[in-house]
């Protein structure tokens, strides 16, 4: 027989598993109807355009990430990922629970972003070379 505690924590975990589920494997279906989800795992390039701020290209979006603090040396030669408290899935907004890891020669160095942004493509197209992802 399952305890009262093991019930709640499935029941929540199927919810959360539901309310995450997307038939877009490319666009997760966000918590808030207005912000934009993408999977840390498709994320496909990484440009540092100061120590405080980090564009991801996602598809054909590009998204820029917004650090707490300095975040030196971040490039995609350096194996940066992202990963979420909150899953596999990462939002628009705060960008709280979500951490950016580079691994590079100096060791691992951890990041924690702060906000969130998809540039639109105006944006996007204003961005230097180097800040593109």
């Amino acid at each position: 027989m399952m305890s009262r505690t093991a019930a709640w924590a499935m029941a929540s975990a199927l919810l959360l598993a539901v309310g995450c589920a997307s038939t877009d494997p490319e666009q997760p279906r966000a918590a808030n109807a207005g912000n934009q989800c993408f999977f840390a795992g498709n994320v496909s390039g990484v440009a540092s355009v100061d120590p405080r701020t980090v564009n991801v290209r996602v598809g054909g979006d590009v998204y820029r990430l917004d650090m707490m603090s300095s975040c030196r040396n971040v490039n995609w030669s350096n194996r940066t990922t992202l990963v979420s408290r909150s899953g596999p899935s990462i939002c628009t907004g705060s960008g709280l629970g979500t951490t950016l890891v580079t691994r590079g020669i100096s060791g691992q160095q951890r990041c924690q972003v702060q906000t969130i942004t998809l540039l639109t493509p105006e944006q996007v197209q204003a961005l230097r070379p180097s800040e593109r992802p």
